[in-house]
């Protein structure tokens, strides 16, 4: 297998824009600033390696099914590892991410929005699991969050009898509306502020735009059914609180 002429030209831009990041993050001093270098060291590894294993697997749908799991695995580890390791934590994160996914792929493919072929099992599986992981992690930390920063009056609420699940549950409804932003304003600003990678990709693969349009909308659709269900269900693991958590890292 060649590799691509501008091979040379893509490290370049990549490193000049991760030297970008970092000296931001640097010069306001922000902790961590070594994280969105290794994050793109990572990711080019992976889609490297990636490239090259669906080259070769991209019709086989047992292959696509191993990539699909692979992706979800990991992705339930990145979520869990964000809200603190622990099994219950892990369970929480696999069952919720995995119920937005499936109700969602299986309302695309069912209605047929889209044709179940391995190409479309494959974007849309990756699409929605990415971005369900994204809304699972959000909606834990914004609800570990405002729960330690409103103890007082989820003790209160304790303190009046009130169930923990009750006594939380204005947090949850508020972390789960907050969790859903970034997706609702990806959506509601398609083709006038964002052209999403699936909508270009769509399009440099030879397909007309009416057809990337179409494939679009409904990768935005699935990921806001798949995040309601996913955050709903985080929320809901993570709502009978009995003792004050530590804020997340």
């Amino acid at each position: 297998m060649s590799l691509p002429a501008d091979l040379g030209p893509t490290l370049v831009g990549v490193l000049v824009l991760a030297v970008i990041t970092t000296a931001v993050l640097a010069a306001f001093r922000i902790p961590g600033l070594w994280a969105p270098v290794v994050a793109i060291l990572r990711g080019a590894v992976q889609l490297a390696v990636i490239s090259v294993i669906l080259t070769g697997v991209i019709t086989s749908p047992m292959w696509i099914a191993v990539a699909l799991v692979v992706m979800f695995t990991i992705a339930t580890s990145v979520a869990t590892g964000r809200v603190g390791w622990s099994g219950r934590a892990a369970l929480m994160m696999g069952s919720s991410i995995a119920a937005g996914v499936l109700v969602a792929t299986t309302a695309v493919f069912a209605t047929g929005a889209l044709e179940l072929t391995t190409r479309y099992a494959l974007a849309i599986g990756a699409i929605v699991i990415g971005n369900a992981m994204s809304i699972a992690t959000l909606t834990g930390r914004m609800f570990t969050t405002a729960i330690a920063d409103h103890w007082d009056e989820v003790e209160g609420w304790l303190a009046l009898g009130a169930r923990p699940r009750t006594s939380t549950l204005q947090l949850a409804r508020r972390a789960v509306r907050d969790a859903l932003v970034p997706a609702i304003d990806q959506t509601k600003t398609t083709g006038l502020v964002v052209l999403p990678g699936a909508f270009v990709g769509a399009i440099f693969g030879g397909i007309s735009p009416i057809e990337a349009g179409r494939f679009q909308i409904v990768v935005l659709a699935a990921i806001m059914a798949a995040g309601a269900i996913t955050s709903v269900l985080v929320a809901t693991w993570m709502g009978p609180v009995r003792t004050k958590p530590a804020q997340p890292a």
